[in-house]
């Protein structure tokens, strides 16, 4: 681990968050217990709301990598993956996930008791070459029926009716092969109800990122685990509910003016994966009196969803289930951020130029160039990898950050 103890976190509601979490895992065992079918997905894409509308429980690679990030078993899953001749340069999601799910899914010692071996799995075509390539990975190794889409790499700003109507072909397929599979039925008010549920999760997430607006923000990047819920629990009620008693939180900090730390300075943007395995690094930035208060992967979840058309939205939230890796265009992304620069009064950036995840990195010195001549905002390059803690230097990152947060404080 590169960090020095567990990350400083502040909001009351990581009490829930931490049951919420346990839970989640908890019934995908439990189903699996019990003989109903448990299905690997790829994450953020809108075959959530139709598994839950469908009584089938989830589960994401992808999402599990991060868990074994932070909590250090990732360093296990590397070494299975490079024994099967898998390359260190890989993303490190591909490698954790393809490591434990070929030859550590049945260890005992994993955390949460481990993902659920699946009883079928969902390729739906979307997202980042790593995902599509980890479930052609365990599409080869498991022995259970597989579904196989593929959609469109269309950039938000270019998506149109007919990428929309492709999306629900798709989906319409799916639903008659889960149907086939799980002996369940599809009915649309019950996707209608899950879909309202994740606009309505959307709505409160919006509501919960416009308070860090406020000075002293009410909390930093160090929270962002509450994304938790918006990658595993759409379409439900426990998503809605914890997103509400967040906002309450939050809300009451900003009316009672209480921040992160007592004299907010300044306040930064973090663009890229945050390290996993490292989350105390945006407690480092706390005795500069600075506070991240806004990063590129929490903007993923600003969209809405329209419940009167459940199969046409959860066919667009496939289309841009990736919004920062492969459905943004570079002009789209720094749009974004200069718009969160003025939304949230960014002194600096942090760019995280991630080994991990190269797709997400590039573009960085454009952002960089931009920023400064734009908007006249500074900003500072690391290299990091969001899985991998051996690719990443603290005493680098201490340097780089200091020099860069005295430069900010001359500013001020």
């Amino acid at each position: 681990m590169s960090g020095e103890g567990r990350t400083t976190k502040r909001l009351k509601a990581n009490a829930a968050l931490r049951q919420i979490i346990e839970d989640f895992y908890a019934d995908a065992h439990r189903a699996k217990a019990e003989g109903r079918p448990v299905g690997w997905i790829p994450p953020m894409n809108g075959l959530i709301e139709l598994f839950y509308s469908m009584d089938i429980h989830p589960v994401f690679p992808e999402n599990w990598a991060p868990i074994c990030a932070a909590i250090g078993t990732s360093v296990e899953n590397f070494a299975r993956a490079e024994s099967r001749g898998y390359s260190t340069d890989l993303c490190g999601y591909f490698r954790n996930n393809v490591g434990y799910a070929l030859d550590g899914i049945d260890e005992e010692n994993q955390p949460l008791g481990g993902m659920p071996a699946p009883d079928f799995l969902i390729s739906f075509g979307a997202g980042c070459v790593p995902t599509m390539k980890t479930f052609q990975v365990l599409c080869d190794h498991f022995d259970v029926p597989v579904f196989r889409a593929d959609l469109p790499q269309v950039a938000i700003e270019d998506i149109r009716e007919h990428h929309i109507r492709y999306g629900v072909t798709q989906i319409k397929r799916l639903i008659g092969f889960l149907e086939e599979i799980t002996g369940n039925r599809f009915d649309i008010d019950r996707l209608s109800r899950a879909v309202a549920y994740t606009d309505e999760a959307c709505r409160l997430w919006d509501a919960i990122m416009d308070t860090r607006r406020a000075r002293p923000a009410p909390f930093s990047a160090a929270e962002i685990g509450i994304m938790f819920v918006m990658v595993t629990r759409h379409g439900t009620r426990v998503a809605v509910d914890f997103l509400r008693e967040v906002l309450e939180e939050v809300t009451g900090k900003v009316d009672r003016g209480e921040g992160v730390i007592p004299n907010e300075r300044i306040r930064l943007f973090w663009d890229n994966i945050p390290l996993w395995y490292n989350m105390r690094l945006f407690n480092y930035f706390e005795k500069w009196d600075a506070v991240v208060v806004a990063e590129t992967y929490t903007s993923a979840w600003t969209m809405r969803m329209d419940p009167d058309r459940p199969l046409e939205s959860i066919a667009y939230k496939s289309l841009t289930s990736y919004p920062m890796v492969s459905c943004v265009s570079l002009n789209k992304r720094v749009e974004l951020i200069k718009r969160a620069v003025s939304d949230y009064g960014i002194d600096g950036a942090i760019l995280h130029s991630n080994r991990s995840c190269k797709p997400i990195s590039m573009g960085q010195m454009d952002i960089q160039r931009v920023l400064l001549e734009e908007l006249s905002v500074p900003s500072v390059m690391f290299d990091g990898d969001h899985m991998d803690a051996s690719r990443f230097s603290m005493a680098q990152f201490q340097a780089r950050i200091d020099a860069f947060m005295e430069m900010l404080l001359q500013r001020a």
